[in-house]
């Protein structure tokens, strides 16, 4: 068996009257790479987001169902939104470094959670940096603005930035569809490398993308996972109609 870190049970969400994601069951193995795909507006950002808790921030949402995260709910009263999205990072579709220096960019989180130990603070932010494929292009410049890094680079700061507070899974939702094609091998060869030390779950609307990187994979459509398992086996012979019909182009 699969050792697993989320499990997704019965999960509802909704926006005001909207039903989003309908009886979603989801369990997400432990250091590996799951791709959620499906057509725009099915759910894979919202289910993405609820991981986190990054829709509380929406007056309408409601949620209902069970989100366990090592075996802890994760929408419990008592449990500290700041100190989960610690350990549920996320890398936005768009790169969105702050307006700070390279180097205050990654050390940003530490410093939230109280670290502002100098040495410690150089070394965590060098480590991170070198995680993300980016320290050799930065080493001599990390007093700069993160600002005048290319879209590519400004990825892969975001990505060393949400690195820098060790989470245990990081969220992507889209994390390549801003960038070209070499920005995008660097990033996915950086998500096979990632994969020994994090749970990564992204949400991708590029097929071979979702082969390339993710060893499973889950198809959503109208809010419901349609069909879910190992990419290769959901890519090469899928159980469901819709499925086949998805990741062959007949729509979406």
């Amino acid at each position: 068996m699969e050792n697993i870190i989320i499990e997704v049970k019965e999960l509802n969400t909704y926006f005001d009257e909207s039903h989003i994601l309908k009886d979603v069951y989801l369990d997400i193995p432990r250091n590996a790479v799951t791709s959620l795909i499906g057509p725009s507006g099915c759910g894979k950002s919202t289910f993405l987001r609820t991981l986190n808790r990054m829709n509380d921030v929406i007056p309408t949402f409601k949620k209902e169902g069970t989100i366990l995260l090592d075996g802890k709910e994760i929408y419990d009263p008592d449990v500290d939104v700041v100190d989960l999205r610690k350990r549920v990072g996320m890398v936005f579709q768009k790169p969105n470094p702050f307006p700070k220096s390279i180097f205050e960019n990654v050390a940003y989180g530490l410093r939230v959670h109280g670290n502002n130990d100098k040495k410690d603070l150089e070394r965590r932010v060098e480590a991170s940096l070198k995680e993300a494929a980016l320290w050799d292009e930065v080493k001599d410049k990390l007093d700069d603005s993160a600002m005048g890094l290319s879209g590519g680079q400004q990825q892969r700061l975001c990505i060393a930035r949400t690195i820098a507070v060790e989470p245990e899974v990081i969220l992507m939702d889209e994390p390549c569809s801003a960038l070209d094609p070499i920005s995008t091998t660097k990033i996915e060869d950086l998500i096979h490398k990632l994969k020994n030390e994090f749970t990564i779950i992204i949400v991708t609307h590029n097929m071979q993308q979702a082969t390339r990187v993710s060893k499973y994979t889950a198809f959503f459509l109208h809010g419901e996972i349609v069909e879910k398992g190992l990419t290769d086996k959901i890519f090469i012979e899928p159980e469901d109609k819709r499925t086949e019909d998805y990741i062959t182009g007949r729509f979406g």
